[in-house]
């Protein structure tokens, strides 16, 4: 069994209710996160064992078609996804900032994913569409070199669906800042 997380983005909370509601019917998931999102969209993350999670999101995406904006189903992510997801990583220092912005939900996570895994770096933060007006946005640190090559990924992975807004990488933020985001 192999561990997997996936989402599914709904333009309305009636659709993503319903759609959550049928995820855990359908196969053994755990919900992380279904709520109502800037501006009255709905998400719902789940994880479990792959097969189980495909069964969950194919299910989901067949209710409600009209209102369903984007999917995922991601097997094996980084061990950095959750935490990040949570807010509850733990990062020691910072050495390059990268940050980068999408116009919607399920694209950020994928891309972080991707990021992650592309470079030895570490997800300080996955914003899902929460007092953003539905936009999410990644925070991870790094040796600079290895930001700038995460966030090209992360930018890449986005632009591919037209969801990449904006990013950036600063080399040795002052301390001030890093305070403020750590």
């Amino acid at each position: 069994m192999s561990k997997a997380i996936g989402m599914v983005e709904y333009k309305t909370v009636s659709a993503g209710v319903v759609a959550a509601d049928a995820m855990v019917k359908t196969s053994e998931v755990s919900i992380i996160e279904a709520q109502t999102v800037c501006p009255g969209k709905y998400i719902v993350i789940i994880s479990g064992d792959l097969s189980a999670v495909n069964a969950a999101v194919e299910t989901a995406k067949t209710l409600h078609e009209k209102h369903l904006i984007n999917s995922f189903v991601l097997g094996n992510p980084h061990e950095s996804i959750f935490p990040a997801i949570y807010g509850a990583a733990k990062i020691e220092e910072v050495s390059a900032l990268g940050i980068m912005e999408t116009y919607d939900a399920t694209t950020i996570i994928v891309a972080a994913d991707e990021a992650a895994k592309t470079a030895i770096v570490d997800l300080v933060e996955l914003r899902v569409a929460r007092g953003m007006c539905g936009k999410s946005y990644l925070m991870l640190t790094g040796e600079v070199a290895a930001v700038e090559a995460a966030i090209e990924r992360a930018k890449m992975v986005a632009a591919e669906g037209g969801m990449y807004l904006d990013s950036s990488v600063i080399a040795h933020p002052d301390a001030q800042i890093r305070d403020a985001i750590l």
